[in-house]
């Protein structure tokens, strides 16, 4: 699962208050009232395109220029062209791409608009694109491309190259070299000038709260206050429901890792989900962390505060949920397990007594050579989190209330749905490995959601799990009929265990079901073929119609899900060019994708006589008609 995000919407202290009125905003008066000449839109799903927009719109400031980051769901975009009529504006577009190149789900009604809207003049626009995406992906950053090419057919201005930024790579220095050269771009074409002030530029000012009622207290809701007590449908990314978890089982019969089988209870929530579907969980970083970074910065963690934005024209009033107490802002709503980006270290430089390690810093966020080498090898090769960066630089002690302004948000977590609504309606299943490793340091860095789930014990006490649905275009053929083959090492079958109960049942309704199937790989028989006695017993009772184990340790070659694939070559041609079977692959994109789709193509070229690019093109159709379809992660 490519770029995936709750957004970060927040209410003042009244419970019931909305963000926005459900009308759109008028994006023009909305922003000649504010005064404001660069408009930072983002299509977000994990929070990192949003994190950029920020920083841009940040940036501004140091332009003389005024700057705001805007989620396009939130606005009415139809008004885009009325920028032009503002001197010296700017629409910027932060925009990762989703999936099978899709756009996330807060940038799809723009992208609606943008397909649908052919006689719409944007002449006068003036814009610019940075794209986010991962080129182990089919579709790269195929949404930041849509957008710069349409608004550019659309007669708008181009004033900048468009920015590719590639996950797989490293996603923070694509961002710091684009935007290096966009800035001195900018100001030549308005002709301003920088003001040089390089100095921290505070969103956020911090107040104290000593005599607060602590009803008004955000403890860890994601939108609305005490929708945790008080849960209300419907149920989603802003008003997540709390799933009791009924089963957690270890699913592997030994090795070193925890592979685990939960399930979640969604009684009474009606909420409905189709397998194929994602399951969207909202984490907790583990309390031994924040207790260290508490102790660490010297700080009570329990104070309740909140940080109130200083541009009090904006529509973001606090960076998370506020008022809250800087235990639950690290516990609930802030990232303080991934390595901290660039503007994060340049921030916080600031803040270290010791000119070595000051320098250290400002040398990481900057994009000389040197720089780029040391915080790829400092930061991102050692996996520093935020307190492993407080650990190894001990001058350096920043107020918390800063550090807090600066992190990002805690993201939801994806999960592809193990388990099928046409057999579990109140019930969604969920099948993952426990992720913990050492780092180059001696630490030990642990996973947040994986730890997180592991530990939802279910022992007479409810643990709960705050959870959403997010849609998939990963679906079963509309025709039973239809043969499917599925592709899933790992907990890549997660998908595959909903399709196979699916398919058990429509063959129980008498319904005529096509060839069922599988190839399944793991490393060793004795250690993780997980789901075997279901795997075995859906073949006995013929719901698969095949089913193909590897298991690429337990001898001396290393065999995998395409290996198995080649030798079955003839009957999966006859599936797919007469039958009319659909593909599925799920799991790792960087390597198991790409090997499995190069698979198919030499069976293409050997069974339907054709040379490399012909079978790259029938592959390429096939994905186009929805008949090989990936849910595939990096």
């Amino acid at each position: 699962m490519a770029d995936m995000d709750p957004e970060t919407a927040t209410n003042t202290a009244g419970e019931e208050e909305p963000l926005f009125s459900n009308l759109d905003l008028f994006l023009f008066s909305l922003i000649v009232g504010l005064g404001k000449n660069i408009i930072v839109f983002y299509g977000s799903q994990t929070g990192t395109a949003e994190e950029f927009a920020n920083r841009l719109a940040k940036d501004a400031q140091r332009y003389g220029m005024k700057g705001m980051a805007a989620d396009p769901e939130e606005y009415s975009m139809g008004e885009l062209g009325r920028l032009a009529e503002i001197e010296n504006s700017l629409a910027i577009f932060c925009m990762a791409t989703y999936g099978e190149g899709d756009p996330t789900d807060n940038a799809q009604d723009f992208y609606d608009w943008l397909q649908e809207n052919d006689d719409e003049n944007l002449s006068g626009l003036n814009y610019t694109v940075f794209a986010l995406g991962n080129k182990t992906y089919e579709h790269y950053n195929a949404m930041g491309n849509y957008v710069d090419k349409r608004l550019e057919e659309l007669g708008a201005k181009r004033i900048f190259d468009l920015g590719l930024g590639d996950d797989d790579g490293n996603l923070e220095e694509d961002f710091i070299s684009w935007r290096e050269q966009f800035w001195p771009a900018v100001c030549e074409h308005f002709g301003v000038e920088a003001s040089g002030d390089e100095s921290s530029i505070r969103q956020y000012e911090l107040k104290v709260h000593s005599d607060v009622n602590m009803n008004k207290v955000y403890t860890g809701e994601i939108g609305r206050l005490k929708s945790f007590e008080v849960q209300k449908p419907p149920f989603d990314s802003k008003n997540p429901f709390l799933a009791p978890v009924t089963v957690n089982r270890k699913l592997n019969k030994a090795g070193d890792r925890h592979l685990m089988h939960l399930e979640l209870d969604i009684t009474g929530s009606k909420i409905r989900y189709e397998s194929g579907d994602h399951v969207a969980v909202f984490p907790t970083n583990d309390s031994e962390l924040v207790n260290k970074l508490g102790e660490i910065l010297g700080v009570d963690l329990d104070v309740v505060i909140s940080l109130n934005n200083l541009d009090e024209e904006s529509n973001k009033k606090h960076p998370f949920p506020c008022p809250t107490t800087y235990r639950t802002a690290l516990t609930h709503y802030l990232d303080i397990t991934n390595p901290p980006r660039t503007n994060v270290l340049y921030e916080l430089a600031q803040y270290a007594s010791d000119p070595k390690e000051q320098e250290n810093m400002r040398k990481m966020a900057s994009s000389s050579p040197e720089g780029k080498a040391l915080y790829q090898n400092w930061v991102l090769d050692s996996c520093r989190n935020i307190l492993a960066v407080l650990e190894d630089m001990p001058s350096l002690k920043p107020p918390i209330d800063h550090l807090c302004e600066l992190l990002p948000r805690l993201q939801a977590r994806y999960y592809s749905i193990a388990s099928s609504s046409k057999v579990h309606p109140n019930s969604i299943h969920i099948c993952a490995v426990v992720v913990e490793y050492n780092t180059k340091t001696g630490r030990v860095n642990k996973g947040v959601a994986t730890n997180w789930l592991k530990n939802k014990l279910v022992n007479g006490h409810k643990s709960t799990v705050p959870m959403y649905i997010r849609k998939s275009q990963f679906r079963l053929p509309f025709k039973a009929s239809n043969p499917v083959i599925m592709i899933g090492p790992g907990t890549g079958i997660a998908p595959f265990m909903g399709f196979v109960q699916e398919r058990g049942w429509l063959k129980q309704q008498g319904k005529e079901v096509g060839e069922t199937v599988m190839y399944f790989g793991c490393r060793y028989k004795n250690e993780d073929y997980i789901y075997q006695e279901e795997l075995e017993e859906a073949e006995k009772n013929s719901v698969l119609t095949q089913l193909n184990v590897a298991f690429s340790r337990d001898q001396d070659h290393k065999v995998y899900v395409q290996h198995h694939l080649k030798k079955n070559k003839e009957h999966i041609w006859k599936l797919i060019h007469t039958d009319n079977a659909h593909i599925y692959v799920c799991g790792d994109a960087r390597n198991m994708a790409k090997d499995v789709q190069t698979a198919f193509y030499e069976i293409a070229e050997e069974y339907g006589s054709m040379t490399r690019t012909q079978a790259t093109d029938y592959v390429k159709k096939l994905m186009t008609k929805g008949r090989y379809s990936q849910d595939v992660w990096s």
